[in-house]
């Protein structure tokens, strides 16, 4: 009898999973996000066996209740504030700002440059980026994976197109005396952005700087001036 239960148990587990699923391609003609709904869960039992769902993405607004509004947005010309130690400005149009955008795993950002200022180095975990240059001239570049870590680098003017893959160490920087714009699109409603400098050095709470300076082969009074400056 002993040996029956933990056979069944044994089988119950194993049954038993985890699934964090979504559908690539929508199965509706849209699913504007509903601002009162910060996701779905849906839990189903069914039996020993337990499927745990969670829909990629937000809630759908009532389709009888949406409005052009929720597929539009206005500003994207309005020159950022570059006035800060980068001289750089993002001003970000993703499924916050277009509730529309919700389930078509698209969104775009106006990137503004001061002379010679700079997007620092980072990454997006959930989108690759295409990239136009609308005014000025910009450096681009990213940086290939381990142990490469080869650095793919250009000047592009206006009207000049570049491509980051999705997750890889990248940055922008004004090479001439003006004012650069840009235009990005990226392939998710929520790509995300991690600062690689803001990451390591402004963490809350805050790295060791024992082991930052080991990482960085640098003393570790160094490291602590750095982790102040964040």
């Amino acid at each position: 009898m002993a040996k029956n239960i933990l056979l069944l148990s044994f089988v119950a587990l194993t049954c038993s999973y985890l699934a964090l699923a979504y559908e690539p391609k929508p199965l509706q003609d849209f699913c504007v996000a509903d601002s009162d709904s910060s996701g779905v869960y849906i839990y189903i039992y069914i039996y020993i066996y337990i499927y745990i769902t969670r829909v990629n993405g937000l809630a759908c607004k009532d389709p009888l209740m949406v409005q052009a509004s929720d597929f539009s947005f206005s500003g994207l010309h309005i020159t950022g504030n570059t006035s800060n130690a980068v001289g750089f400005s993002a001003e970000a149009v993703n499924v916050v700002q277009v509730p529309g955008l919700n389930t078509l795993g698209i969104s775009m950002v106006r990137l503004d440059y001061a002379p010679w200022g700079t997007n620092p180095p980072h990454t997006h975990p959930r989108a690759s980026e295409i990239l136009t240059v609308v005014e000025g001239s910009l450096e681009v570049g990213f940086v290939t994976s381990n142990p490469e870590n080869r650095l793919i680098s250009k000047v592009l003017q206006k009207g000049d197109v570049f491509v980051f893959p999705v997750g890889l160490v990248h940055f922008q920087r004004n090479v001439g005396h003006g004012n650069s714009v840009a235009i990005a699109a990226l392939s998710s409603q929520n790509p995300g952005t991690i600062t690689i400098a803001n990451a390591v050095f402004g963490s809350n709470a805050p790295i060791a700087s024992d082991l930052l300076a080991k990482a960085f082969q640098v003393d570790k009074k160094i490291v602590d001036q750095i982790q102040w400056k964040f």
